[in-house]
């Protein structure tokens, strides 16, 4: 199927934007949740696009962005959006259930993903992600710290709140398959099934020694799931078998034996490896359910894992993921499921222009047009390059701009 391109020209970017989530998915899901039974002035559309938008501008807070939407109230209007007024966004983020906007973007991610196909298959990879035929995911979490207001549903310590999103990426596409909000006091281990229930047989997973519970690392093993990890600091075993002498920086290879109460005589894999950490080389111990990897893969699967780390760094420092708009669990969940719908729509524009250059750079791009009747895959795909002057689709009455080729039609 050929790549789908969003409205042009004539409408400004933020509708460009909200135009990739196609409407018939906005009026099914409110009306499996209900959001949108009891509204009358402030639609779930508008409450959508102000959400979007919240993310796309970094407001400060509830003023900063109802102010912003009525400035532009005239430009909203043409496509149905009705700026808010504080109390009632305030009041819609507590109330109108968060459930329309997680359905909202996983409908959306797989709309995208069927429309391109090679959206899906995202990057052609290098080195690892070549070499392994099937799909290899990570699972972490990341922290996002809240005011003392959540602390009814979210404590953390003593006089801390915060919440946790536990995620799954696809090494492959860089796109999430699964992602969950929750307390932050709540320990990784417990969430491990439910984020690693999506995982077919023969594909892999990467976690850190956070997720390993043995009982649900013997479900993934009965299930065809092959996974790494990191060994619990307290984890006690005895050496069964010695597969490979160590070379080069692998230290030791061995099937080893669990011998605690719980889980005595469960058999995997570790590999001891030399890693420098923090500027020092040190000795670091991988398990694995896998026997026919060599050592040295068995590392760099577990290396891969490092990618999460970079996909939560690019969607807090670029997105709105701190200074929540609201302090209950719902208004948190709603900003949560909100900047990654706008994360994976920026991502489907950077791949139909062929962008390249940084999400971070995207989102500065993206940000700066919001308001402009500009083609924004035509700005894309010119933006940063050396070949020649930019050629941007305006609208008929947009003024001329240094930099931007008027339109000719």
């Amino acid at each position: 199927m050929n790549k789908q391109t969003p409205t042009r020209a004539n409408v400004i970017v933020l509708k460009q934007i909200l135009n990739l989530i196609p409407r018939h998915l906005i009026g099914r899901h409110a009306r499996e949740t209900g959001v949108d039974a009891k509204a009358r002035t402030f639609s779930v559309t508008s409450h959508l696009a102000a959400m979007l938008f919240a993310q796309l501008s970094h407001a400060i807070g509830l003023n900063d962005l109802c102010d912003w939407l009525r400035l532009k109230a005239a430009a909203l209007a043409r496509f149905g959006v009705t700026p808010p007024a504080r109390n009632t966004i305030s009041h819609a983020n507590k109330e109108r259930d968060a459930l329309f906007v997680e359905k909202l973007f996983w409908s959306t991610l797989g709309h995208l993903q069927h429309a391109c196909p090679d959206f899906t298959r995202g990057r052609k990879g290098k080195g690892l992600l070549r070499r392994f035929k099937v799909r290899i995911h990570a699972v972490d979490s990341t922290t996002m710290q809240l005011v003392a207001n959540c602390m009814d549903w979210a404590k953390h310590r003593r006089r801390k709140a915060a919440a946790k999103m536990h995620l799954r990426l696809d090494l492959h596409s860089y796109l999430p398959s699964f992602a969950v909000v929750g307390s932050a006091k709540d320990n990784d281990n417990k969430r491990a099934r439910e984020v690693c229930a999506g995982i077919a047989d023969g594909e892999i997973v990467v976690f850190d020694k956070a997720y390993v519970d043995f009982a649900h690392l013997s479900d993934l093993d009965a299930r065809g799931v092959q996974w790494v990890t990191r060994a619990k600091d307290n984890m006690k075993y005895r050496v069964v078998k010695t597969l490979t002498k160590g070379r080069q920086n692998i230290i030791k290879d061995q099937i080893v034996a669990l011998t605690g109460a719980k889980h005595k005589g469960m058999q995997m894999r570790r590999v001891e490896a030399r890693v420098e950490v923090d500027g020092e080389w040190r000795g670091v111990g991988f398990f694995t359910n896998n026997l026919k990897w060599s050592p040295q893969s068995v590392c760099d699967l577990y290396r891969r894992r490092w990618d999460i780390e970079v996909f939560f760094k690019q969607v807090k420092q670029s997105l709105k993921l701190t200074g929540f708009l609201g302090h209950s669990a719902n208004a948190v969940r709603w900003q949560v499921y909100a900047a990654l719908l706008v994360y994976v729509l920026l991502r489907y524009m950077a791949h139909l222009s062929d962008w390249g250059h940084s999400f971070t750079r995207l989102f500065a791009v993206t940000r700066s047009a919001i308001w402009e009747r500009l083609d924004l895959l035509a700005l894309l795909k010119s933006h940063g390059t050396a070949s020649g002057r930019m050629r941007v689709i305006g609208a008929l009455d947009q003024a001329w701009l240094p930099g931007f080729a008027s339109i000719r039609i």
